[in-house]
């Protein structure tokens, strides 16, 4: 699989460097999991999820807890979850994940940011099947001690491992398909490993290469949409 450990990663957490940006995405995704799935952490693995991404971008415990004690306020906002596909300049697609309490707000806004970089936003469907998705757990190298990777591999298989592997600074990337997200989330809770992080991803299946001018461009662009409190992740198809 490879995938240069996560395509043009370095640059993308860079963007998302941006705590003020960063923070009220990953609490919200805290509140809508504990809003539809329960407050208890034990009992929702969505919530989990929610709070195991937060503590690894270093959201304070105390703005976490806030969080979870927000999905009970009647004054809570209800968010839905919307997906948009769009194409950009230089043959590059474009796959925007939202949660709003307004569509009509976000629509208008991530159709803006499309027209005015020379793209459009296309019709559900027209983008999404250039994309393979996939379930993404991180395990940290310094909780790696200890793992016999392939070991791991074989005892994961059954939960829907696909690829294993190990990155130059001894981090540990486990990908399955994204319906066996809960299996092996449940296989590696069981085994007590520590994840840093897991989601739901998409990548692209025929990834373009951009020259550096052409790079500029398109980063303006998920610059934007990244802005944007509406959007919880992009994913594209840049190699």
């Amino acid at each position: 699989m490879g995938r240069a450990f996560e395509a043009r990663r370095s640059a993308k957490e860079k963007r998302w460097s941006k705590m003020s940006k960063v923070f009220p995405k990953l609490l919200k995704a805290i509140t809508m999991a504990a809003k539809e799935g329960g407050e208890d952490p034990a009992m929702n693995a969505t919530l989990r999820t929610a709070i195991q991404n937060a503590k690894s971008q270093n959201v304070p415990k105390d703005n976490i807890e806030k969080a979870i004690k927000r999905a009970s306020s009647k004054d809570v906002e209800n968010y839905e979850l919307i997906n948009y596909e769009g194409k950009a300049p230089h043959g590059v697609l474009v796959y925007v994940e939202c949660a709003t309490d307004n569509p009509t707000r976000t629509v208008a806004n991530v159709k803006s940011y499309f027209n005015k970089a020379g793209g459009q936003v296309v019709p559900n469907g027209s983008v999404e099947f250039m994309f393979d998705r996939k379930a993404v757990f991180e395990i940290e190298g310094e909780h790696t001690e200890g793992l016999d990777i392939e070991e791991l591999e074989l005892e994961l298989i059954d939960a829907g491992l696909e690829e294993i592997e190990k990155t130059e600074d001894g981090d540990i990337i486990i990908y399955g398909d994204y319906t066996s997200f809960g299996t092996l989330q449940e296989a590696l809770e069981k085994k007590e490993i520590e994840v840093a992080k897991s989601n739901l991803k998409r990548y692209a299946t025929s990834p373009v290469e951009l020259n550096e001018e052409q790079m500029e461009e398109i980063d303006k662009l998920l610059d934007k949409i990244e802005d944007d409190d509406d959007i919880q992740q992009v994913f594209t198809n840049i190699a």
